[in-house]
C-alpha cells in the first residue's frame, strides 16, 4: 500500500516537521506499507489561479506532485493550526488538483503551541476531505504544546503524544487497507461484468 504525507508547514523553525517524520517513521516500519513525505516546504508550487488542462504546460513541480499524489492509494495531511485553520500552503497545494484524492482515505494530524493542539484544524481538514470527494478518517491526531513534544533532533519526549502517535497510525493502517481493499473488489467486479 502507497501512502504519502502532504506536511502543510513551511516556516523557519517549523516544530510540526518533526511529527511528520515521526509519524513517517511509525508509517514505515509496517511491512504493507510504502510511504513518503510531500514537505512543500521542498515544492514550492505556484498560487493556484486555475486548473491547468490539455493545452497549458504546467508547472514541472504541479506535474511531479500530481504523479506523486496519483499512485498513493491514502494520504495524511500534517498542518499547524494558524488562526483556527490549517496553512494556506496546504490548502493552495491541494487546490490545485482534484481526482488525485477523489475516494482515498485521508487522515489529519495538527498541532497548536496551547492545550488545544490544533483542534480546530483537524475539523476543518476533514472537511476539506469531505469536500475533495475522499473519505476522511474519523480518529485524528492532535499534537498541542507541539514546541515541547520534541527534542531538537526530533526524537519525541512526550509519552503521551507517542502513544497517540502510534493508535493514530495503527487505525489509519487499519482504515486505508479496508478502502483500498474495497476499492480492489470494486475493480474486480466491473471488469467482471464488461467481459460477461
Amino acid at each position: 500500500m502507497k501512502l504519502k504525507l502532504i506536511l502543510g508547514s513551511i516556516r523557519e523553525g517549523r516544530k510540526t516537521v518533526h511529527v511528520a517524520h515521526h509519524i513517517y517513521q511509525l508509517l514505515a516500519a509496517n511491512t504493507d506499507v510504502e510511504v513518503e513525505l510531500i514537505d512543500l516546504r521542498e515544492w514550492n508550487l505556484p498560487q493556484f489561479a486555475s486548473r491547468w488542462g490539455k493545452e497549458e504546460k504546467p508547472d514541472t513541480s504541479l506535474v511531479v506532485v500530481a504523479g506523486k499524489l496519483a499512485e498513493a492509494d491514502g494520504l495524511i495531511f500534517i498542518s499547524p493550526e494558524y488562526h483556527g485553520s490549517y496553512t494556506g500552503v496546504l490548502k493552495n497545494a491541494i487546490d490545485h488538483y482534484w481526482k488525485e484524492f477523489k475516494k482515498k482515505p485521508i487522515g489529519v494530524v495538527a498541532t497548536g503551541a496551547g492545550s488545544l493542539g490544533g483542534i480546530n484544524a483537524t475539523t476543518e481538514m476533514q472537511q476539506l476531505v469531505l469536500s475533495l470527494g475522499a473519505f476522511p478518517m474519523p480518529q485524528k491526531l492532535i499534537v498541542p504544546y507541539v514546541q515541547h513534544a520534541f527534542e531538537e533532533d526530533g526524537t519525541p519526549n512526550n509519552e503521551k503524544y507517542v502513544a497517540q502517535a502510534e493508535q493514530f497510525v495503527s487505525e489509519y493502517i487499519w482504515f486505508a487497507q479496508a478502502i483500498t481493499e474495497a476499492h480492489k473488489r470494486d475493480v474486480i467486479e466491473s471488469q467482471t461484468k464488461i467481459q460477461a
